[in-house]
């Protein structure tokens, strides 16, 4: 836990006021943010809305009952990825089945990348012929892009991984430890690794500014809300239809900025956000591969960050993309989050590496 946790403050300028407070409710008719401690409200001429995501697990029948942080787990909080952890010390091996309930989803390699990883671990541990791993997804594919879907299917179909696609989650029958879909498709599971219903934050909900899923409506370019010009989101609070993760978060970061600005000054909202997004994917064995795709562009092959150099391969496995994700871990905390490394947020179309 201590290699995710981290205190705020030492991340931010002294410039910016931290106010550590529960948000009861935004108020964008008055340009107000009411807190649960004091000060109880907060006027506000621009708003950054950065509420995220989180899982919903009560939105789907059974989830929650009997089995839940017993043989039902999921790795999207920190208390069930520790309590996954200690699972998966003792546990003696049948059918382990990782789900998808419904997309959109944080970081939609994650459940990809944890079947990769848990192959590795029960080779490691000696015990992988007596484990069954299967992905029941509701894509079509095991990714959304067809290029990505196409390498990582058959990456999953290499490491005797079985794929269950177009399966809709209906409900968890804990007695017969089964997923139940809505086209009556039944998978029985040992061990449930899910990844449940992701919704955007209360708060967004009870402010009226949400859609079903209380995503907030934004323009996918401009990244301003649909409905109130001052109003801004980045990340995974906004319902564009682009992959909900880090990346994206960081390259709408510049966009937004300068949008924000142009709005100060009352000037055309020059900067647009493409959709641009990439990440790493662990694959096992000390091997990862990298894709980098946008809005309209597929993840292709070739070489990032720097054209013609690389120097990690895209839409590849390699040990350099496996080092890179580790070395990123330092990166992300020192060089990232404080604003010390600077990306391109642009897509640009990978360069082939020259001989």
């Amino acid at each position: 836990p201590a290699d995710v946790v981290k205190p705020k403050r030492p991340l931010l300028s002294r410039r910016v006021k931290l106010i550590l407070a529960k948000v009861e409710e935004i108020q964008p008719e008055t340009n107000r943010v009411k807190l649960s401690g004091e000060p109880r409200e907060i006027a506000y001429d621009e708003l950054i809305i950065a509420t995220g995501c989180d899982i919903a697990p009560e939105e789907t029948s059974g989830m929650k009952d009997g089995g839940w942080r017993k043989n039902i787990f999921d790795f999207y909080t920190l208390e069930g990825t520790t309590a996954l952890g200690q699972c998966l010390k003792t546990w003696p091996g049948g059918r382990l089945v990782v789900n998808v309930a419904e997309m959109p989803i944080k970081c939609p390699v994650a459940p990809l990348e944890f079947l990769f990883l848990a192959d590795w671990f029960f080779h490691l541990r000696g015990m992988r012929d007596k484990v069954e791993l299967i992905f029941a997804t509701p894509l079509t594919h095991a990714f959304t892009k067809p290029k990505a879907a196409a390498m990582l299917g058959g990456l999953l179909q290499k490491k005797g991984i079985r794929v269950v696609p177009d399966f809709a989650l209906c409900e968890v029958d804990n007695a017969r430890t089964t997923l139940m879909s809505y086209d009556n498709r039944e998978v029985g599971y040992d061990l449930l690794v899910t990844v449940p219903v992701n919704k955007g934050a209360e708060v967004i909900g009870r402010s009226g500014m949400g859609d079903e899923l209380n995503y907030v409506e934004t323009d996918k370019h401009t990244l301003q809300s649909k409905k109130w010009p001052n109003v801004w989101v980045i990340g995974d609070a906004s319902d564009v239809p682009t992959a909900k993760a880090g990346s994206v978060a960081h390259f709408m970061a510049d966009v937004l900025e300068e949008n924000l600005l142009y709005h100060i000054r009352t000037e055309p909202l020059s900067a647009q956000f493409d959709g641009h997004a990439n990440c790493f994917i662990e694959s096992g064995f000390r091997r990862a591969l990298l894709i980098d795709y946008s809005y309209t562009a597929e993840p292709l092959p070739g070489v990032f960050p720097l054209p013609g150099i690389g120097p990690f391969p895209l839409l590849k496995e390699s040990a350099i993309n496996h080092w890179g994700k580790l070395l990123f871990r330092w990166v992300y905390w020192n060089m990232l989050l404080p604003g010390r490394l600077p990306l391109p947020s642009k897509y640009r179309p990978p360069a082939q590496r020259t001989s």
